[in-house]
């Protein structure tokens, strides 16, 4: 299993981007989005990869990081969701946007994306709901794939080091993971813990964890 590729970019596709690695080159299937944010041809890049395997195939799908593969490996256990709709819907959304709309279980996102009907939309929401809360919970260890440096590239195979610090997670994806471990301690479903605590972060970006939990509690309490 290739997990990351590091090298320098020989070609940038529609649908692909060519990395040379010492000499070999890998042909790396990315969404539009992932696409759009790599650097130019000759420059340093790193993607986790995922590979597919098939009788007659064998293809790379590359991601800028863990939390993006993870959702990328679950949306493709959904029946009726290959890699061509997977990266549709994590182009369209993000990965951030994957959780919210599937903790949240607005399956009506998920059909915003290219090539996905309402049925296939609301069957990724209803088996992934629970699956959600641990993927939102990887915020604070799915960081950045981070590039060698030219040189390193050059002496060194696929997993060479990482030249420059992977950037920090943002603080809200670290509030939200410790949230939702709260509120499962609480005793909480996952998938009812995962929605109040994706509304609240929306709701109060700026809140750290006491106030995530505090208004997810509130989101939870009875009515009436």
């Amino acid at each position: 299993m290739i997990g990351k590729i590091s090298g320098r970019i020989d070609y940038l596709g529609d649908d692909h981007v060519l990395i040379d690695v010492r000499g070999v080159g890998y042909v790396v299937y990315c969404s539009d989005r992932v696409l759009m944010s790599l650097p130019g041809v000759g420059e340093a890049v790193a993607l986790y990869t995922d590979l597919l395997v098939r009788q007659d195939i064998l293809q790379l799908f590359g991601f800028p990081t863990l939390i993006e593969k993870e959702w990328h490996r679950l949306l493709m256990s959904v029946q009726g969701v290959g890699a061509k709709a997977s990266l549709a819907i994590l182009g369209a959304l993000g990965p951030d946007g994957v959780s919210r709309a599937i903790s949240m279980g607005d399956w009506n996102s998920v059909k915003a994306a290219k090539g996905i009907g309402p049925k296939t939309a609301q069957r990724v929401v209803n088996e992934l709901k629970d699956k959600a809360p641990a993927v939102m919970a990887m915020g604070g260890r799915g960081g950045a794939a981070s590039p060698a440096t030219l040189d390193e590239v050059i002496e060194t195979p696929v997993a060479a080091p990482a030249a420059r610090a992977a950037p920090a997670p943002a603080p809200s994806a670290a509030a939200q993971a410790e949230a939702l471990s709260a509120l499962s301690n609480l005793g909480y479903a996952p998938g009812e813990a995962a929605s109040a605590v994706a509304t609240a972060a929306a709701e109060t970006p700026e809140a750290d964890t006491s106030g995530l939990i505090r208004a997810a509690l509130k989101l939870l309490a009875p009515k009436g």
